[in-house]
């Protein structure tokens, strides 16, 4: 009987979590909490969870087991913290208004409910990061009981068991705050996480855990196993490399920050064609081209299009259009709003007009062809308004009318004057110009220019980031290592020097995207996916001694990493922080998470190998087992931070989120295995369960995303 129970519990909460997502999908968070997660079944389902817990710490004398008995009061408590959340909890807002004192709020359920204190909005203010308008905070000046206490991200305010977040603001200086008042169930529930990681470090620190068993038994493992070509063609004219090159030195306002226009020209010509160099030119080269040749660039054929729908419409065989393709069917290719990353506007689509997602992504290369010809993505020209306040402008902005004559006129013929040096080819004249808008920019704009280090590091990451060459050539390795493996080969020399190569040039990558944005990169899914590589790596290297295909299994893991990453952004620019993301937890969640899922990467993968190889089945099941007892801590940890940054910022621990509600079927999933003996015993079994399981990683971070949304789908 105790055997059937922990599956049917564990499967049915799986499914029924997992239709929740679906449900939440078409019908929203609301429907879905009504009648999947507040049901009274799925409750019951829960209250079951908690017996069987119970049941197992008396029926089996847990508490000679310390680590058992903790986790699975742990499960109790959190169940019973949730409840008392649920029954005794309220969520809802107040919205403040100048100078108006506000003494109640509004539950989500649209009961209004008194405060037992007024609270007065003196104030409130979006504070920018410095020289642009990009928010790095919303600030509330706010005054309860004649005491001065502000609100902003990651900075709530407490009063008398109630909590007031930052949720909301308008254009006329009214403040909309989150108020959340649950006395019972967050002490409980913390605590529940408390017992959480108590029973997690008792399970490493007992010595009769099967996890310091088979650490002892992995030190005698030895096992066996373990860019498209350039277009054809004449290349369009375009400045010298050393001229492009003193052009992208300048600074630009660009994505709300101020960088190299080595950045923009990056960015721009990986957007046309998909690659940061075109026909062996820079992208600073490129970029120039379309500024001072526009003639022959836009007969170019360098834009990538996809699609059947699109190249038909061109009249195109291939997969590159010129401008002159897009700008002959302009009305099909209007865009509903200028890309968002280039920041502009743009002309409304024709009422009725239905797009494909292929025919809007060729509107958006056309607008930005379109923004740089017309001058407004240009934003290199910092001029002070009368407060001191620093704005950049592009020579075609309407410029504030405190500008001084000779300054006015510098902007406005600034380019002109370079295309009348291109045009008589005075090179070296061009280069004084360039290198004296750089010293302009520097004496307009000292104070909010990017350090020397900063720029030097954004310089460098531009270089080394050049195209989709490194997943290409990692996944090459990793398959020929891998195969070796296979086949008996021994040799561990090259796969371990290629994957130390590569971890360390992945490292570098890392400390040079947060020297440039001035945070730990970690908010985006290339970020995470670089991340998960540098860990995939860290594991591989550290496994050598004991498991000697770890090399090939890194590398080809981190090659396929590298292709997520490259999809996910192909090589983004740093950018500013959401002010909800400027938060330590986020870093701690990240990384945790992070590191789990490349050890569940790890664990697939030597499944895969043991189903190939089932004569080494035995030991491989020790290695996935050594990876899955850490990896599932590091998830249940993650969870838990998770949690806590959820309740810091937004009043509330547990939303049943889809990007949440994964993350549990995840840790469900890879729970199982390692309670179920029948799985363990099963070695072929467990292989394929633990291939299969990494279906759920996959759809917590890719499927969330895509296709389930919800409000983790920033990443």
């Amino acid at each position: 009987m105790k055997k059937i129970i922990l599956p049917i519990l564990a499967t049915v909460t799986v499914v029924v979590l997992a239709v929740g997502t679906v449900v939440e999908k078409f019908r929203g968070n609301e429907y879905a909490c009504d009648h999947i997660y507040g049901s009274w079944w799925f409750c019951l389902l829960l209250a079951l969870t908690g017996v069987y817990s119970l049941w197992r710490i008396v029926s089996d004398k847990l508490w000679r087991r310390p680590y058992l008995l903790l986790l699975h009061s742990a499960v109790v408590v959190l169940l019973l913290g949730g409840a008392l959340t649920a029954w005794t909890g309220r969520h809802g807002s107040v919205v403040l208004h100048p100078q108006t004192a506000a003494n109640s709020y509004t539950t989500d359920d649209g009961k209004h409910v008194d405060l037992p204190f007024a609270i007065t909005l003196d104030s409130f203010e979006v504070v920018s990061y410095a020289g642009t308008r990009t928010p790095m905070d919303f600030v509330s000046h706010l005054h309860v009981d004649g005491e001065a206490v502000t609100v902003s991200m990651n900075n709530i305010m407490r009063r008398e068991g109630f909590r007031f977040y930052q949720e909301d603001y308008d254009d006329e200086g009214n403040s909309t705050l989150s108020v959340a008042h649950d006395p019972w169930g967050i002490g409980v529930t913390y605590a529940g996480y408390l017992l959480l990681l108590a029973g997690v470090v008792a399970l490493f620190a007992d010595p009769r855990s099967r996890f310091r068993q088979l650490l002892k038994g992995a030190a005698v493992l030895v096992l066996l196993l373990a860019p498209a070509l350039s277009q054809a063609g004449e290349t369009p004219s375009t400045l010298p490399r050393a001229t492009a090159d003193k052009m992208g030195r300048m600074y630009v306002l660009y994505k709300g920050r101020v960088c190299p226009l080595q950045t923009l020209a990056k960015d721009f010509t990986t957007k046309l064609c998909g690659n940061a160099r075109y026909k062996g030119l820079s992208a600073e080269q490129v970029l120039s081209g379309w500024i001072f040749y526009f003639n022959e660039w836009q007969a170019e054929p360098m834009i990538k299009v996809k699609g059947d729908d699109v190249r038909q419409l061109l009249g195109i065989d291939g997969r590159y259009a010129s401008f002159n393709d897009l700008m002959a069917h302009s009305d099909a290719f209007q865009s509903k709003s200028m890309p968002a990353m280039m920041g502009g506007g743009a002309a409304e689509m024709p009422q009725g007009k239905v797009q494909s997602k292929n025919m809007r992504a060729a509107g958006e290369k056309k607008s930005l062809v379109q923004m740089l010809v017309g001058g407004s993505l240009m934003k290199i020209f910092p001029v002070a308004d009368p407060t001191g306040q620093v704005g950049w402008y592009s020579q075609s902005d309407d410029l504030p009318m405190t500008v001084a004559d000779d300054e006015y006129f510098f902007i406005r013929k600034q380019l002109s004057y370079c295309q009348e040096l291109v045009v008589a080819g005075n090179f070296e004249e061009l280069e004084r110009v360039f290198e004296k808008t750089s010293q302009y920019q520097q004496q307009r704009a000292a104070s909010v220019l990017p350090s020397d280090l900063q720029y030097g590091a954004e310089r460098l990451y531009n270089r080394l980031t050049t195209g989709k060459w490194l997943y290409m050539l990692v996944i090459t390795l990793g398959l020929v290592c891998f195969a070796l493996v296979l086949f008996g080969v021994r040799q561990v020399a090259f796969p371990f020097v290629c994957c130390l190569l590569l971890t360390l040039f992945l490292l570098l990558i890392f400390v040079l995207r947060w020297i440039v944005g001035g945070h730990i990169p970690m908010a985006g899914g290339f970020d995470s996916m670089n991340l998960t590589a540098i860990v995939l790596g860290l594991v591989a290297l550290l496994l050598t001694r004991r498991y000697r295909p770890a090399p090939a299994i890194g590398l080809l893991a981190m090659g396929f990493c590298l292709l997520v990453a490259m999809m996910s952004g192909s090589n983004p620019p740093v950018t500013h922080l959401m002010p909800v993301l400027s938060s330590p937890l986020l870093t701690l969640h990240v990384t945790v998470i992070m590191i789990s899922y490349a050890l569940f990467f790890f664990v697939m993968l030597n499944g895969v190998a043991a189903l190939i190889v089932p004569q080494r089945a035995v030991a491989m099941r020790r290695v996935s087992l050594l990876m899955l007892y850490p990896a599932v801590t590091l998830l249940a940890a993650g969870i838990v931070i998770g949690a806590l940054w959820a309740n810091i910022s937004w009043g509330n621990y547990w939303s049943w989120d889809p990007k949440e509600v994964w993350a549990l079927i995840t840790l469900i999933v890879y729970l199982y295995p390692l309670l179920q003996m029948q799985v363990y015993n099963r070695v072929r079994g467990f292989h394929l369960y633990c291939t299969l399981a990494f279906f759920s990683v996959i759809v917590t971070y890719f499927g969330v995303k895509f296709l389930l949304g919800g409000i983790h789908a920033y990443n």
